[in-house]
């Protein structure tokens, strides 16, 4: 069906993004993948075209965009090419945002230049060993020493830890009055900071090029400068960026689930079994058709998801629903575009046995499937 969402500027800038991903990314993914990390000099491309500073005021040297549009189209683009840009597209979807909104004046003018001109990449430290998805059970701490913060603590699962330059520190600094919500703060640390140190790069089952690290910091003095926000009201910060984040893991499954249902169909139209293309057999016409009428309700949700939050009205739960639905149907039709592979599906020389793995921690991070739920069913008086 025709998409409605993107102007012609949206579509030129797709396609210099598409030769960008084919010419500088897909043919170094073995190697990336193998290294466990993309290269930092991948950040400094990608800003030469113009991704980093997208939403970054001009005055700064950035794009200056309000619309989250063109962000969808990188990561459409991304999937669809079955790549990664490793920890940039959480730095620009999931972390970027919090810098937009509540960075003051002057850590604008610090750290904006770097964001556009790919020399600075954040990520977001949320997610502590044993707590999971409970934001308001973490036990890293920040205690307030002068002009400075003493933070202490470990986390884990941090996606674009082992690159990133700045990570946005969710840490309690104070017991908020016996309100869990309440007394956790946002802490830029730099990567030079003494006492902070990263930990593994995690070997994951999946997304192998983009890095996953441990971090740790053990008496860290994070100047009070670095205070991102209001100090105590973190959580409601995470919050209110919660629907963007989950809506950036729906597109990115929405469009690998695209890529997979590509390569099942090329794949068929040329495979032979019992003197016949695998694509002429029934079983296969049906398999690929429910595969394409899954991926059309995705997209549904998808572009009315996109156009909501440039509007400034996409809620948490219609977030969780479009995240909910994309991921699950990723699952689906990317295991029914394998199957159709026959054995050749689970080797990793193809591009299928790579999305396969890769999809599967979609219903994972950002909110499970289960939270996901949660949120709909809390949003329907249940």
């Amino acid at each position: 069906m025709l998409r409605e969402i993107y102007t012609e500027d949206h579509e030129a800038f797709r396609q210099t993004v598409r030769e960008f991903v084919s010419k500088e990314i897909v043919p170094h993914l073995e190697e990336w993948e193998a290294a466990g990390i993309v290269p930092r000099t991948l950040f400094r491309k990608t800003a030469e075209i113009g991704i980093n500073g997208l939403q970054i005021p001009e005055k700064f040297g950035g794009g200056g965009m309000r619309t989250f549009r063109f962000n969808a189209v990188v990561l459409e683009e991304s999937g669809y090419a079955a790549a990664t840009l490793g920890g940039l597209q959480v730095h620009l979807s999931t972390v970027l945002p919090y810098f937009l909104e509540f960075a003051n004046d002057e850590q604008k003018a610090r750290w904006f230049p770097g964001f556009a001109d790919g020399s600075l990449v954040s990520s977001i430290a949320m997610t502590e060993p044993g707590t999971g998805s409970d934001l308001a059970g973490m036990a890293t701490t920040a205690v307030r020493d002068g002009d400075d913060y003493i933070l202490n603590g470990a986390k884990t699962f941090i996606t674009g830890g082992i690159n990133a330059d700045l990570i946005v520190v969710v840490a309690r600094t104070s017991d908020g009055g016996g309100n869990r919500r309440k007394g956790l703060s946002l802490l830029v640390v730099e990567s030079d900071m003494p006492g902070f140190s990263r930990g593994r790069n995690l070997d994951k089952m999946g997304l192998k090029a983009q890095d996953t690290a441990e971090l740790f910091f053990d008496d860290v003095r994070v100047p009070a400068a670095n205070l991102l926000g209001a100090e105590g009201d973190a959580f409601a910060t995470l919050t209110a960026n919660l629907p963007q984040e989950r809506l950036t893991v729906a597109i990115t499954a929405q469009a690998t689930a695209t890529a997979a249902l590509h390569l099942a169909v090329d794949y068929v139209q040329k495979r032979t079994v019992f003197g016949q293309r695998v694509a002429d057999f029934q079983n296969t016409k049906f398999v690929l058709a429910e595969c394409a009428t899954d991926l059309e309700a995705g997209q549904a949700l998808v572009d009315r998801a996109i156009a909501a939050l440039d509007a400034g009205r996409l809620t948490p739960a219609d977030a969780a629903k479009t995240k909910l639905f994309c991921t699950e149907m990723q699952a689906r039709v990317i295991d029914k575009c394998l199957q159709l592979h026959g054995g050749y599906g689970y080797m990793r020389e193809y591009p299928i046995a790579r999305l396969y793995t890769d999809a599967r921690v979609s219903r994972i991070f950002g909110g499970t499937s289960e939270v996901m739920k949660s949120v709909v069913s809390k949003s329907m008086g249940l």
